[in-house]
């Protein structure tokens, strides 16, 4: 490995221990190196904190002189609730940086690599470029396509089936695949799920780690706003709850949503819920990603219309079996095998006894 690489390596390490913790601010990594030692060291902790840059170059203090750079995205250019810092980078007298890959934000793109350079700045653009975007793949998503990334989760049997005939679930898959999920409900910006997911299971879908976590904001599709007022999502006050209902739904159940402090109705203008309509709801609160964790009604829905980017499929060692016992996508499905959605896998991991898989639809370039 080239030493670039190396160092580059390392400020994407740093940068993957806050993934999540830092949205809607992607996550940042960076190392300053001087004759071969590392100086400097820094990640973005918290959205409004200072950026990894600023960290590693107060490590780094009168070091940073004449040193070189490692820094997983392109530093920013602009004044936001911290300086930008393509300035402190000047200021400190770096000579030298690589930037993994340009910011897409179009607040930056560019900008930040053109500051550097009109300040005599040698700057290198693209060394681990796959890796550093894939720290931010939502972020990325996010401002190419201005919609939400929609990740959909589901636990599986070894034979495919997501519950028992009688229709108990709890529990398919073994306690390390939970806990990955709630690592994953942190790393998202919103969770949703359907009316029919409350009204059976009254879940919370705040993210339980052993250190605590972020809560995604909660998202449920309910047409006719059926879920009781004493549901969990609507009265623990551990997250934002968003109710999206059809455009018949009573308005006095919404006047009585709203009047909950941390509970908000999206009234669709169409009588049934329509997905692209709650995607650019997404958009314009700005929530970047979405964990979708079902059922198979509406995974189905996400599936058929072609809605989705990611699955995370947890397969635990057991057989169900069962004609009564639900499948991860059966609802609307295909006539012929031709006609199926393909998807590529980006990787199995072995999860306790359980089988993570992770996979991406296959859209033709520019889709």
């Amino acid at each position: 490995m080239k030493d670039e690489q190396f160092y580059m390596q390392h400020a994407i390490e740093l940068a993957k221990l806050t993934i999540g913790q830092t949205r809607p601010n992607p996550s940042v990594g960076a190392v300053v190196v001087k004759n071969g030692v590392v100086i400097g060291t820094g990640t973005h902790m918290q959205p409004g904190k200072p950026h990894a840059e600023v960290y590693a170059l107060q490590q780094a203090g009168d070091q940073a002189q004449g040193a070189t750079m490692f820094v997983t995205l392109e530093p920013c250019s602009y004044y936001g609730k911290t300086p930008p810092c393509a300035k402190a980078i000047i200021d400190a007298g770096v000579d030298k940086v690589y930037v993994a890959t340009l910011d897409p934000n179009p607040k930056v793109a560019g900008t930040g690599v053109a500051w550097l350079r009109e300040a005599g700045i040698d700057v290198e653009v693209g060394v681990l470029e796959t890796e550093a975007q894939h720290i931010n793949q939502t972020f990325f998503h996010y401002m190419k396509h201005q919609k939400p990334f929609v990740t959909l989760k589901t636990a599986v049997s070894m034979d495919g089936k997501t519950s028992a005939n009688s229709g108990d679930s709890k529990w398919i898959t073994s306690d390390e695949a939970r806990h990955d999920v709630h690592t994953e409900r942190h790393r998202h910006d919103a969770i949703l799920v359907g009316s029919q997911t409350v009204l059976r299971d009254d879940p919370h879908l705040t993210t339980r780690l052993p250190h605590g976590g972020l809560n995604p904001t909660r998202i449920i599709l309910d047409t006719h706003l059926s879920i009781p007022l004493d549901a969990n999502v609507l009265t623990d006050e551990e997250a934002q709850t968003i109710i999206v209902c059809g455009q018949q739904a009573d308005v006095a159940n919404e006047k009585q949503i709203n009047a909950i402090e941390q509970a908000t109705v999206w009234r669709m203008e169409s009588e049934r819920i329509d997905l692209n309509d709650v995607l650019e709801h997404m958009t314009n609160a700005k929530l970047m990603s979405v964990y979708v964790e079902g059922g198979a009604t509406i995974h189905s829905e996400f599936i058929q219309h072609q809605l989705f980017d990611e699955i995370h499929l947890y397969m635990a060692p057991k057989l169900i079996g069962g004609e009564l016992s639900k499948v991860f996508y059966n609802q609307l499905g295909f006539d012929y095998v031709d006609d199926a959605v393909a998807i590529t896998f980006s990787s199995v991991d072995l999860i306790g006894p359980d089988i993570k898989i992770v996979a991406n639809p296959r859209r033709e370039e520019g889709a």
